[in-house]
């Protein structure tokens, strides 16, 4: 049977509304850039981001490089490129929050010349000593830790950093509102942020759904009754 051009809309906004009420175990967003960089460190959080940025605006070298990462745990750029020296980075994790409330996150860097980390544009740390977690969050001299009060929606953490040498294994992880332990930013973390739809969205999403199948099922009704 051919359907016409308007049941296929139907079908199609129904297909819509559905996936959006049923997508839930999704995954941030997590890209990372990393270019040749032999800078000292630099004088305010400000630089970080606008010196690397221009950085990775430019194709990268050999032992370099731009790619997603599936978890952000365990990370370094000589085993996703294969440099361990003259390292800046920039990650960029869009997430998705499904209710307001306190966040906590915490990032365990190889920063050897020091960097800056932004929620939404805003600094939520900065420092330029040798930073090195070395898998523990005892120092907070050597890792970045903060708490913030989040709405509802979709956000981007920035991580920006300058390594000279020795390139170790990275990690950033979050305790969302209700959570009971840290979670490292994953392709299973559930919070993809093209699934939080906006305040009130969904019920309007579904109600046109609704109804576009109520007009579509009348119209069939009219013309069988004709």
């Amino acid at each position: 049977m051919r359907l016409s051009p308007f049941t296929k809309l139907c079908s199609a906004l129904t297909l819509a509304v559905l996936s959006l009420a049923t997508q839930q175990a999704n995954a941030s967003l997590i890209s990372m850039d990393t270019r040749f960089s032999s800078s000292a460190p630099l004088p305010t959080a400000d630089a970080y981001r606008t010196a690397i940025d221009q950085l990775t605006a430019v194709a990268p070298t050999t032992g370099y490089g731009s790619t997603s990462l599936v978890s952000f745990d365990s990370v370094s750029n000589q085993s996703v490129f294969g440099s361990a020296t003259n390292i800046a980075f920039r990650y960029n994790v869009s997430f998705g929050s499904n209710s307001a409330g306190a966040w906590n996150f915490r990032i365990g860097p190889d920063f050897g010349n020091g960097g800056a980390v932004f929620l939404d544009g805003n600094l939520m740390g900065f420092k330029t000593n040798n930073m090195w977690w070395d898998g523990s969050y005892a120092s907070t001299t050597q890792d970045f830790e903060f708490l913030t009060n989040l709405d509802s929606g979709n956000h981007l953490l920035q991580i920006y950093g300058l390594e000279n040498c020795c390139d170790g294994r990275q990690q950033a992880q979050f305790l969302a509102p209700g959570d009971t332990a840290y979670t490292s930013f994953s392709s299973t973390d559930g919070h993809n942020p093209h699934a939080v739809p906006e305040p009130a969205s969904l019920p309007l999403a579904l109600s046109a759904g609704v109804a576009l199948i109520g007009w579509q099922r009348r119209i069939r009704r009219q013309r069988t009754a004709g």
